[in-house]
């Protein structure tokens, strides 16, 4: 049970006291803190800090947010979204530093996530990663089954009519939970997998590709860009020299 509940821990927490080894990063509403086991090469949450038990109570997951004042909810999930745009970019910084290009990066929450305390995940687009044991694991995270709500559309959620944010905001988790069973399937393709062996290698090997494809493209990009600053060069000596003759004549 403690497991469960160390969000909530670390949300009433003075970062200060919070270990480097946990803690990326924090603002005065938020706390950034490395997914213990991560799905992807890179793998963060976001959750708000609660000063107080009644707040943190209000902040237990997205379901409890949803149910309490409608601004005050818009206005939490407002403030993950832009400390994740921040985060986002670092990510792509690092990818660019240890890998040499940079991909996809998801924001979003679980549905009915198995943690209390209402955490954003901040992801690459990969889910290749060692912790990626099971089933339910990569369903979690597929964006295209139902069981990870992209940030931009919880948003939305707020702009619609009320009647159609209500039954959203439900997140019954008889109906979520069940998209945890589906069969596995490549989120790239759309490939049936018979286990997640085979997934997990397909995976890699998907990322391998687009690794290759975006790495040939920047290298011909560049090969370009060479040659153009080459033939500018050339254009610029001869323009001197034909400068120098008609200046001896």
């Amino acid at each position: 049970m403690a497991n469960l509940t160390i969000l909530r821990t670390y949300a009433l927490k003075d970062p200060a006291s919070l270990p480097r080894s946990i803690l990326f990063s924090h603002t005065e509403t938020s706390l950034t803190i490395y997914d213990a086991f991560p799905k992807s090469m890179f793998h963060f949450l976001i959750l708000p800090r609660a000063s107080s038990k009644p707040e943190a109570n209000e902040l237990d997951s997205l379901r409890t947010l949803l149910k309490g004042d409608k601004a005050r909810a818009k206005q939490v999930i407002s403030a993950l979204r832009e400390d994740a745009q921040t985060l986002r970019k670092e990510i792509e910084d690092e990818m660019l530093k240890r890998y040499g290009f940079k991909w996809d990066v998801w924001t979003g929450f679980h549905a009915t996530p198995s943690m209390q305390h209402l955490h954003l995940h901040v992801l690459s687009a990969d889910l290749c990663s060692e912790k990626m044991k099971n089933k339910k694991h990569y369903n979690s995270f597929h964006p295209k089954i139902g069981f990870f709500l992209d940030v931009d559309e919880v948003l939305s959620w707020f702009d619609a009519e009320d009647s159609y944010f209500a039954a959203m905001a439900k997140l019954d988790p008889k109906d979520h939970e069940a998209f945890l069973k589906q069969d596995l399937a490549c989120f790239h393709c759309g490939s049936a997998m018979k286990n997640m062996p085979a997934l997990k290698a397909h995976l890699q090997e998907e990322w391998d590709k687009q690794a290759a494809r975006v790495k040939a493209k920047l290298e011909r990009k560049r090969q370009l860009e060479e040659k153009s600053d080459t033939v500018e060069n050339s254009d610029q000596v001869h323009s001197k020299k034909q400068k120098a003759d008609s200046n001896t004549q």
